[in-house]
């Protein structure tokens, strides 16, 4: 499935999969699933949404300065994608990935969502062997932030799936905090 938002966005979103009984459902990422019910309210409070809900398709929804993409373009099984998955996936990745050309800020949630942005670069980058010591140094962590090469700005925030938001892993508030801090990034 493929991501959906503002084309001229400055901050994208980079998520998991789509979900199987939301997104998958919907056709639209993050749509009628707990995870878009915990993210589209904090994307409204922070200006990137027209509006606190995502229902399906069809709802309104618009996105402002802001794009969403998946680094794998079909539910996995036990939602944990495998290396082919994420590999076959990549190319779709890469295309989608170019053509949002003002992108200033990249919101990865969750590990694999952080990973197949740093593998992205390195698809599209000099060789491997000339990156491998700079890639050690971006580790995931939530509300990390990193400056790269490119001039770009790599978020990480854990992701807002039942898991994580259930827990008290990620609250409403430090999701908001990840999402003001790539606004003011996406205007420096």
């Amino acid at each position: 499935m493929p991501g959906f938002g503002d084309p001229n966005a400055r901050v994208l979103i980079m998520g998991l999969a789509p979900g199987a009984h939301g997104s998958n459902r919907t056709g639209r990422p993050f749509t009628g699933d707990a995870s878009g019910k915990f993210m589209f309210p904090v994307l409204y409070e922070t200006g990137f949404a027209n509006q606190p809900n995502a229902t399906d398709r069809n709802d309104g929804l618009e996105l402002k300065d802001l794009y969403i993409t998946a680094a794998v373009r079909c539910a996995p099984p036990a939602n944990k994608p495998t290396p082919q998955e994420l590999a076959e996936c990549s190319q779709f990745l890469d295309r989608e990935i170019a053509g949002l050309e003002k992108v200033k800020v990249v919101v990865a949630l969750g590990k694999i969502g952080f990973d197949a942005y740093l593998n992205y670069l390195k698809r599209r980058g000099p060789p491997l062997n000339q990156q491998r010591s700079l890639f050690k140094t971006y580790l995931f962590k939530h509300g990390a932030s990193y400056r790269l090469p490119d001039g770009k700005v790599l978020l990480a925030s854990y992701h807002p799936s039942n898991q994580n938001t259930q827990t008290g892993k990620l609250t409403r508030a430090m999701f908001v905090e990840i999402f003001k801090q790539a606004a003011k990034l996406a205007d420096d």
